[in-house]
């Protein structure tokens, strides 16, 4: 029985189906290093001021 079930088998499944998914894994652990990047930059300090600026507004009109 487990040989029909090889027999049957979608051509779409094995080895190119492996592929994909380590392409998928690469791409994911890419993603993650690429947005630890991102969260771990420095906020530049002209938005940090407008931050204030905007909190500030909002604390003297609200």
């Amino acid at each position: 029985m487990a040989k029909d079930k090889e027999m049957r088998r979608k051509p779409d499944e094995g080895p190119a189906l492996e592929e994909a998914r380590l392409r998928q894994q690469a791409i994911g652990v890419k993603l993650r290093h690429l947005f630890d990047e991102v969260v771990n930059e420095p906020v530049p300090d002209e938005f940090l001021d407008i931050l204030r600026r905007a909190d500030d507004r909002r604390g003297d009109g609200a």
